[in-house]
């Protein structure tokens, strides 16, 4: 019976995979609004009611896909800061590391990160089930500034003092460990930093900036100095 149920399980795994590849490439060709899963099922050669059994609506379906997207761009990102642990590398070129992986992924996967990063899906509400996945690059850059935090090596920055409160409530709720000075310079980064690969990838550096990969590694760095990490070598 155990057999049976793992060669079920696999099946059900195989064609969950099949059908998110087909919605990945609707979105592709025809963008997230028109996404159907009667036009899902019939390029699988499903009817609409097995594929159900899958996921019930579209809006099951987009979730799923959501969250996969952010999994894979968090996982760039916590790959990228991984890869540089068992060395001695400043928090400022943790920061950008982890920055140009969020771009690397963003440009490799353009239409999965228009999903979570461009226009919102009309009709569409997101779960509490993407909150976490969501979460996954930004909880890398806090970790970075919370290390270099408690090993001394953060600048505070300036912050106005009726910003104070909400940077407060911001670092009791998401960012412990980190000074509020530095969590409401870290929101504000992190916008700039999404900012910045929204701009190239959606073209609207088009005819206006050529060297885009050398803009935004320096622009990453600049960022790193903003929420108080230094480069290296710097007292």
């Amino acid at each position: 019976m155990s057999t049976i149920r793992g060669a079920r399980e696999r099946a059900r795994i195989e064609v969950t995979a099949a059908i998110k590849d087909e919605a990945r490439k609707q979105l592709a060709e025809e963008g997230a609004p028109k996404l159907s899963l009667r036009a899902v099922a019939r390029e699988l050669g499903m009817v609409s009611s097995a594929l159900y059994r899958y996921f019930p609506s579209r809006d099951d379906l987009l979730t799923a896909l959501i969250v996969d997207a952010f999994d894979a761009i968090g996982a760039a990102a916590e790959q990228a800061v991984a890869e540089q642990a068992a060395g001695k590398v400043p928090p400022a070129e943790r920061w950008v590391a982890v920055s140009c992986a969020v771009r690397e992924w963003a440009l490799a996967h353009p239409h999965e990160y228009a999903l979570i990063y461009g226009s919102p899906v009309p009709g569409y509400i997101a779960p509490m089930d993407t909150v976490g996945p969501a979460a996954r690059v930004g909880l890398v850059l806090i970790d970075i500034v919370r290390g270099a935090y408690r090993a001394g090596d953060l600048t505070l920055p300036p912050l106005a003092d009726e910003l104070r409160a909400d940077a407060e409530r911001m670092a009791a709720d998401f960012a412990e460990g980190v000074p509020p000075e530095s969590v409401a310079a870290l929101v504000a980064a992190w916008a700039q930093l999404f900012g910045l690969i929204s701009f190239e990838l959606f073209g609207q550096y088009n005819r206006v900036v050529e060297e885009r990969e050398a803009l935004f590694r320096q622009t990453a760095g600049e960022l790193a100095r903003s929420v108080g990490l230094r480069d290296a070598g710097t007292a």
